[in-house]
């Protein structure tokens, strides 16, 4: 794990979100972004983007989000990334449930995109 929160792999299955999370993160927050439209898209892409941490949606078609981070743990080349949440549905039952598949933290939707950069940068801070 690098020092330094510089790339980030963000997966969501909505255009607008990821239009809105490309401004909140690279243009507000200055990170280099790899964007993927599903979970499946993720894990072809996650090895070769090498991301210092992944931003994974919950609810997609297909592949879920808990899905999605369960194969990332399983893979000895991926397990060691942190994977963030972002989810609408933001209840203790479900934050606990997203936590034991992986992630390290739940970012709620909607979301701010003007703080998100900072949101994101808090979770690194804090498992720094």
């Amino acid at each position: 794990m690098t020092c330094e929160l510089s790339r980030i792999l963000h997966v969501d299955d909505d255009d607008d979100i990821r239009e809105v999370v490309s401004v909140a993160l690279q243009m507000v927050g200055g990170f280099d972004l790899v964007q993927c439209a599903s979970g499946r898209e993720a894990l072809d892409k996650v090895v070769e983007a090498k991301p210092d941490l992944i931003l994974l949606d919950v609810m997609m078609p297909g592949m879920d989000g808990p899905e999605t981070a369960r194969a990332l743990k399983a893979n000895p080349e991926t397990a060691d990334i942190p994977i963030v949440f972002v989810t609408a549905r933001g209840n203790d039952q479900s934050r606990g449930e997203l936590l034991e598949a992986g992630g390290v933290d739940v970012i709620g939707k909607p979301f701010d995109p003007m703080t998100l950069s900072d949101q994101v940068r808090a979770v690194w801070d804090r498992r720094s």
